[in-house]
């Protein structure tokens, strides 16, 4: 039996997995997280696929991604005996234009990706140094690169630019998407499952630390509400969402502000964290109950509610809307609050299956259906290295 390895590296975290190949589906074996890495208190933990913990070490120092990825591999090792990787996939933040499906890395491929590095400058890096850790690690399997942005580079161009000079459009300056790999993961489940509401108009609102919302048609993305980088469309843990670019000019030449502190305050101290004053998480923010949380909430859910409307216009109406990530599977008070704002669109809410957790939260006779899928952004990523493996 052969296997295929799963990567998904943060600036501090990487994300891994172990699939078997088989017939039909990889089937997910294990699933781990080293967290903390570039510290001297490093964790990693492996759990088997039901959740229960195989192995867990820290805190210890993880000097670096290369590290990470060989600790990986030994907790594996040693709790999966005999494991036999052909192929690692690896979660890529950016392709840029030329990258709309899995690609095999080879030194060409890797150089182009290095080159989109300034497109997204906090993902980027980490998810190479990935690759290259992989490389070292694994130097007789196949390496594949899953990339974010893919699913959405076939919008209309309308849905594409920016209205700045046709120049920067071909310099690269264009509004590609991202999260793409759970929305692809959520469009094949709603193929099986949902067949007709996949072939509508749906709304996919990926909501977690990182946020964003995508509009499909017949299980193609439309629209997204994130556009050149990860920071566009909505509010998240501890990024700005939506902003006019006039506040980006008065915080140079008013708060002499320099383009890295410009990009910390975006990035890391902006969002959740940055309303409320008090955590990205929402599940703190909303058992805190202060003033500076419930608003915080309020503006989150209103941007929600605020993209799905405009979404909605994009498609030409709206068939269903599914929840996904950490807050959109989680928190019941936020799927509440944007579905209850959307009768006079033909939705009508469940509170009661809300409150179970039901994969749908619309009544039997609601117009716009209203669902809650998990997503599994692995599962994608091992599907196309057990098929590159396969080739």
């Amino acid at each position: 039996m052969s296997h295929v390895l799963t990567l998904n590296a943060g600036s501090s975290s990487l994300k891994f997995g172990l699939f078997a190949t088989t017939e039909t589906d990889p089937n997910e074996m294990c699933a781990g997280l080293v967290d903390r890495i570039g510290s001297d208190d490093g964790t990693i933990k492996l759990k088997d696929a039901e959740g229960a913990v195989l192995a867990q070490t820290g805190p210890q120092p993880i000097a670096n991604h290369a590290e990470a990825v060989q600790s990986a591999l030994t907790m594996i090792e040693a709790s999966v005996p005999g494991a036999k990787v052909t192929a690692v996939g690896h979660r890529v933040v950016h392709g840029g234009v030329d990258f709309d499906a899995p690609m095999v890395v080879d030194d060409a491929v890797l150089a182009k990706l290095d080159r989109l590095s300034p497109f997204a400058p906090l993902h980027q890096p980490h998810n190479l140094a990935g690759i290259r850790a992989a490389q070292a690690a694994f130097v007789d399997a196949v390496q594949i690169a899953c990339f974010d942005t893919a699913f959405h580079r076939n919008h209309p161009f309308v849905n594409d630019t920016f209205a700045l000079p046709m120049r920067y459009y071909e310099k690269g300056v264009r509004r590609y998407g991202f999260h793409g790999l759970s929305y692809d993961y959520i469009a094949g489940h709603m193929a099986d499952a949902f067949p007709d509401l996949h072939d509508g108009r749906v709304v996919v609102a990926h909501l977690g630390n990182g946020a964003s919302m995508c509009g499909m048609r017949a299980g193609q993305s439309v629209c997204s509400t994130m556009g050149f980088s990860a920071l566009d469309g909505l509010p998240m843990g501890t990024r700005s969402g939506q902003l006019d670019p006039g506040v980006l000019l008065y915080l140079m030449e008013q708060e002499q502000m320099s383009a890295s502190e410009i990009s910390d305050l975006l990035y890391k101290q902006s969002g959740l964290l940055g309303l409320s004053g008090l955590s990205n998480d929402m599940r703190r923010l909303e058992a805190s109950g202060t003033d500076a949380a419930e608003r915080a909430i309020a503006y989150f859910t209103f941007r929600i509610r605020h993209e799905l409307g405009a979404l909605a216009a994009v498609l030409g109406g709206l068939d269903a809307v599914v929840f996904t990530g950490g807050i959109g599977e989680n928190s019941r008070r936020v799927r509440a609050e944007v579905c209850n704002g959307f009768g006079w669109m033909g939705l009508t809410f469940d509170d009661a299956a809300n409150a179970e957790d039901a994969t749908e939260i619309s009544t039997a006779g609601s117009v716009v259906k209203a669902l809650v899928i998990p997503t599994n952004e692995e599962l994608v990523i091992a599907r196309a290295a057990a098929a590159a493996a396969a080739a």
